[in-house]
């Protein structure tokens, strides 16, 4: 039975999206969100260190954007229009891989290949509310209703959208970060039907650029995408109000169709932050790397395992893991987030895999070559049993003495079967806010804003702790680690 008497699936969204309020979400949806905006702020800091975020502010101040009024671009002076503001904002949260992703509901619907919620949802929320003094409460619930309108809709759409090359992050991140500007707006149906509308004809982005600045750039792209649809839709721009179900609309154009199940009467009910949930990263690596990336760690600090004594590692999964794992042997640090080859092999000779690991320098590393060398990565029939909704993820190591240990692992670290504490969250901030060199008072000071968001009046308050210069850093990069001082620079 559908959760609607509306014969328009478009209109039940924007019925969600207008009509949604913040008693309407539970405490415990209301926390993970807050946990996923403090990860999303950190990767920003970090991520405007990233080569990619040097050349979108050059770009910016090209076409004239030097404003010194407007809305925070995180880890830099800038501040933009909106729509520039949350562009920069989402290609540098997703810049180096690092941010949350969606689990999947269906077997069919692949974990970890839907979307990363929050770059496209985050920014525009974030420009928007600073832009017109919102409070942090009237923040968090736009993005709240972002994130559940994009996870909802990938879920929907048919597998096809992803196996034939779309990017979910970028174009169903699109009509999400759409969904968040207009609640923020405070729109009701009718324009709310107009800026998803609007926003579905800009969705766009290709999986044959992962591995390149493309990537992060698709999430930032949806984010201006979301404040541009926003923005016409308020000033009465036109569109069909019937995209998503349309016969020539979103979903059949772009995916071969939908579930009805999977988004009719589904949204908020249950919230996809309670379930299937969400997953934070440990490793700045694509997500389908962190079950083997898990799971090999925990086999090395058990039988403390050198270098030395391996002579060959094998790595199971299933074939839509290989589907996007497809740099095999990674030149740069961009292909190395989606090399499980390389992931093994940094984790076998430092065990650890952090910002400081995915460098260009680290990548080309003689012994980082050999080692990826003994890495026989492919599809593995138990792990293609499993199903997709699963990472499910075997390793069989073998020593240069003959002995042989292994195991299995089909969530990683920060799922839901094994979140991040609030702790472990905080000091993965940290991390990321020293590598944008964000002074440690102000550090201290967004984790205590953030986890407290919902009883901030203006979100101008946290905005204003998230501007860093760009002057060089004090510290020397880390050792050996030339990549670091032009990722710093």
């Amino acid at each position: 039975m559908s959760g609607r008497n509306e014969p328009s699936l478009t209109a039940y969204v924007a019925d969600f999206i207008t009509r949604t309020r913040a008693p309407d979400i539970p405490a415990d949806v209301m926390h993970l969100g807050k946990r996923s905006i403090l990860d999303g702020i950190g990767l920003a800091l970090a991520g405007a260190v990233a080569e990619s975020g040097h050349l979108i502010r050059k770009h910016l101040r090209s076409l004239g954007c030097t404003a010194t009024k407007g809305s925070t671009v995180i880890g830099s002076r800038m501040r933009l229009p909106a729509r520039f503001a949350a562009f920069a904002n989402g290609v540098a949260i997703h810049a180096d891989d690092y941010d949350d992703t969606q689990l999947a509901v269906a077997k069919d619907r692949v974990y970890g290949l839907l979307t990363h919620p929050t770059a496209p949802a985050l920014p525009p929320v974030l420009a928007l509310g600073e832009r017109d003094g919102r409070s942090g409460r009237d923040v968090l619930t736009a993005y709240q209703i972002a994130v559940e309108v994009e996870t909802k809709i990938a879920e929907a759409i048919h597998p096809r959208h992803y196996q034939d090359g779309f990017h979910s992050t970028a174009t169903v991140g699109a009509i999400g970060a759409a969904a968040g500007a207009a609640h923020l707006l405070g729109f009701n149906r009718e324009q709310a039907r107009r800026a998803l509308g609007i926003a579905a004809s800009q969705a766009a982005g290709l999986r044959e650029n992962f591995g390149t600045m493309m990537k992060p750039f698709h999430a930032g792209r949806a984010c201006e995408s979301g404040v541009v649809a926003a923005e016409l839709a308020q000033l009465g721009f036109t569109a069909t109000p019937v995209i998503l179900e349309a016969g020539r609309g979103f979903f059949k154009a772009a995916g071969g169709g939908y579930d009805p199940q999977a988004i009719d009467g589904k949204l908020g009910n249950p919230w996809t932050f309670a379930f299937p949930g969400v997953s934070i990263k440990p490793h700045p690596s694509g997500s389908l790397t962190h079950p083997g990336m898990g799971l090999m760690l925990d086999l090395i600090l058990k039988h403390d395992i050198k270098p030395a004594q391996v002579k060959t590692v094998a790595v199971g999964v299933n074939r839509q893991n290989v589907n996007a794992l497809i740099h095999n042997r990674p030149a740069n640090e961009l292909q190395a987030k989606f090399s499980m080859q390389f992931c093994m092999a940094i984790l076998l000779l430092r065990r650890k895999a952090g910002l400081a690991e995915f460098t260009d320098e680290v990548v080309n590393r003689p012994d980082v070559k050999a080692m990826i060398g003994k890495i026989d990565y492919g599809v593995h029939a138990e792990a293609e049993a499993a199903g997709y909704e699963k990472m499910t993820t075997l390793i069989d190591i073998e020593f240069a003495d003959g002995r042989k240990i292994g195991g299995r692992a089909d969530f990683g670290k920060g799922s839901p079967a094994n979140p991040m504490s609030d702790d472990e969250l905080a000091d993965k901030f940290r991390e990321c806010a020293a590598w944008g060199r964000l002074p440690k008072a102000n550090t201290e000071r967004v984790i205590e804003l953030v986890f407290g968001l919902e009883k901030l009046g203006n979100i101008s308050a946290l905005a204003k702790l998230l501007a860093t210069s760009r002057r060089p850093a004090k510290k020397a990069p880390r050792a050996g680690n030339k990549a670091a001082t032009r990722r710093r620079g």
